[in-house]
């Protein structure tokens, strides 16, 4: 489950309609009555917070949202990280799970493994474009 306030319109969830989920983006959100609508193929559809799921952010979907494995030799059993322009974001896995995010002269220290939606605002917050 995913809660409103953690959603911006344009990020990308996990939609559960009849016990199937499917990915799509937040087109609107009304935080009055506690729904989002979601496109999910060519179908909008409002949804409850209980049925919007966060998607795990893997290297499928960094590639999906146009990161690419950046080229810099690395160490052996060193992180991986990808670019998208000025972006990074370095993946450590292991025992110590984080995420370290920079753009310019910011650089961002996740604990733990980030999701889609989650990448999506501190992307926006970090750029101030929406990250598609």
């Amino acid at each position: 489950m995913i809660h409103l306030h953690d959603l911006k319109t344009g990020d990308l969830v996990l939609a559960k309609f009849e016990e199937q989920l499917s990915e799509g983006p937040v087109l609107q959100i009304d935080r009055e009555l506690g729904q989002a609508c979601v496109l999910v193929g060519e179908q909008e559809n409002w949804y409850e917070p209980a049925d919007l799921f966060p998607i795990p952010l893997t290297v499928e979907q960094l590639l999906k949202l146009k990161f690419k494995k950046s080229e810099e030799t690395t160490l052996n059993g060193a992180p991986d990280t990808y670019v998208r322009g000025p972006f990074t974001i370095t993946l450590h896995n292991g025992s110590d799970p984080r995420t370290i995010l920079h753009y310019r002269d910011e650089t961002r220290n996740i604990a733990g493994h980030l999701m889609v939606h989650q990448l999506q605002n501190h992307y926006h917050g970090m750029t101030l474009i929406h990250l598609e």
